[in-house]
């Protein structure tokens, strides 16, 4: 073998094509999916947000596969619901955001529409349902009921801490929860005993507070109305005075006359009469048989004798 020929080519390599020949297609590439995980393991791009529109096509495809029955049992449940908790009557957690309220309101209130709900009462249900949200839209109420409920909260925590105070299962809990303790109480307070017992120290809450403003409320009437009937009486009072005071003054001449015209009839029928006319002093009694004492005349009366000068040193 010469230097000048070329040596031979490998086993495993393919033997170049000619000229002439087409090159084989190429091996198609897998697409690549966009909207997958990316290498981070995050999303690259974002599912689009639901518009509003969609979602109202959507609760309304819902809402007419629903059955007769189950509008009637939400009918019944709104009517039934604590009137004081405008949470209770939507359905909804006390702790939820006004977000979750307006959803809920729509949801339950598509349920039980006159329109589409055939329940002899599903226009109360709809009236009441009204009330509670425009309850829940004034924030200085709502603000009011949710410290209510905080409170109602704190007591339902501390009624179950007294409770399992000396109770070894939730202490083991707490010593197997990653979290501890506060773990255990944080998964307790989204079980739906929780909420139940929530509710109802709710209701026990709210009812009081409602009494005490009743009571409250009355009392204040009451002394309103009062203070009203005092105001009227001396407001009556004094009319009758000034009319009072009025007439006698209207009535002062016919006084006036009418003493005099018995005086002077009575000095003519006296004996005795003197030359002035008029009526003569009673006489003046020194001795009284039914009386111990003796009228004495007012210069003989007793005076008492004035008090010796005191004579100061020099």
């Amino acid at each position: 073998m010469s230097m000048e020929e070329n040596p031979p080519l490998p086993p495993d390599d393919p033997p170049e094509p000619a000229p002439d020949t087409p090159a084989p297609p190429a091996e198609e590439q897998p697409a690549v999916d966009t909207t997958g995980p990316s290498i981070l393991g995050q999303e690259n791009t974002k599912e689009p947000a639901m518009s509003a529109a969609e979602e109202e096509a959507l609760l309304k495809e819902f809402f007419m596969d629903m059955k007769d029955v189950d509008r009637d049992n939400e009918v019944n449940r709104i009517l039934g619901a604590f009137k004081l908790n405008p949470f209770e009557q939507i359905g909804i957690n006390f702790d939820c955001t006004m977000e979750d309220i307006r959803r809920q309101y729509r949801k339950v209130s598509l349920m039980v529409h006159p329109d589409k709900c055939k329940h002899p009462r599903a226009t109360d249900a709809f009236e009441v349902l009204g009330n509670a949200n425009k309850t829940l839209s004034d924030e200085e109420h709502v603000r009011e009921l949710r410290h209510a409920l905080t409170l109602a909260r704190d007591e339902v925590r501390k009624e179950r801490t007294k409770a399992l105070k000396k109770d070894v299962a939730l202490r083991l809990a707490g010593m197997i929860h990653k979290e501890g303790k506060e773990g255990v109480q944080a998964e307790y307070e989204q079980s739906p005993e929780f909420h139940d017992a929530w509710k109802q120290k709710a209701r026990d809450m709210l009812a009081k507070a409602e009494w005490r403003r009743r009571k409250l409320t009355k009392r204040l009437k009451d002394d309103e109305e009062r203070i009203e009937d005092e105001e009227a009486e001396n407001r009556k009072k004094l009319k009758s005075m000034r009319e009072h005071h009025k007439n006698w003054e209207a009535n002062r001449d016919g006084r006036v006359g009418t003493w005099r015209t018995f005086v002077d009839k009575k000095s003519k029928k006296k004996e005795g009469k003197s030359a002035a006319g008029g009526i003569k002093p009673p006489k003046l009694k020194t001795a009284d048989e039914e009386r111990t004492y003796i009228q004495r005349p007012v210069g003989e009366q007793f005076r008492p004798p004035p008090p010796p000068a005191t004579h100061q040193r020099p």
